[in-house]
């Protein structure tokens, strides 16, 4: 049976905290410190990516409020260049605390309003949240083949 579709984000939002906590904690080790960087920007990657194709989508025809989704895609968008810096940043450490502030601003901020409303508005979430899970399956298996 499929996870409900803010379950499934939840998750992200909570696996991408841990691997945050980890970055700081690496201490000096460059090569760990920079595998979880790609590890964490991998992760913002895709969550953004069915947030953006799936649940804002399903969001905005549920609720009608366009400018909440439109105000997610933007901090997507922000959040987005902010890891394209990532791979070439001269301070790793700079880079990665740019996008673990603004990432942590919008999960608060799904936490606080979007999630809500999701819940509220009567969101097929199980089905949605059985779409997520098949879009992530195949770009799983597009990155493997790759």
């Amino acid at each position: 049976m499929a996870q409900d579709a803010i379950a499934l984000l939840e998750a992200d939002h909570q696996r991408v905290e841990g691997l945050f906590r980890d970055f700081r904690s690496a201490g000096g080790d460059a090569a760990a410190r920079l595998h979880l960087a790609q590890i964490i920007c991998m992760e913002l990657t895709l969550h953004s990516m069915v947030e953006e194709e799936l649940f804002y989508p399903a969001l905005a025809r549920a609720t009608g409020d366009e400018q909440l989704v439109e105000r997610a895609r933007k901090e997507h968008q922000h959040l987005k260049e902010l890891i394209a810096r990532v791979p070439n940043a001269d301070n790793l450490d700079g880079a990665v605390e740019a996008v673990c502030r603004n990432a942590l601003v919008h999960i608060e901020a799904e936490r606080r309003d979007i999630f809500p409303k999701a819940k509220a508005c009567g969101m097929e979430l199980a089905t949605l949240g059985g779409r997520i899970q098949g879009r992530r399956a195949e770009v799983a298996t597009n990155v493997q083949e790759a």
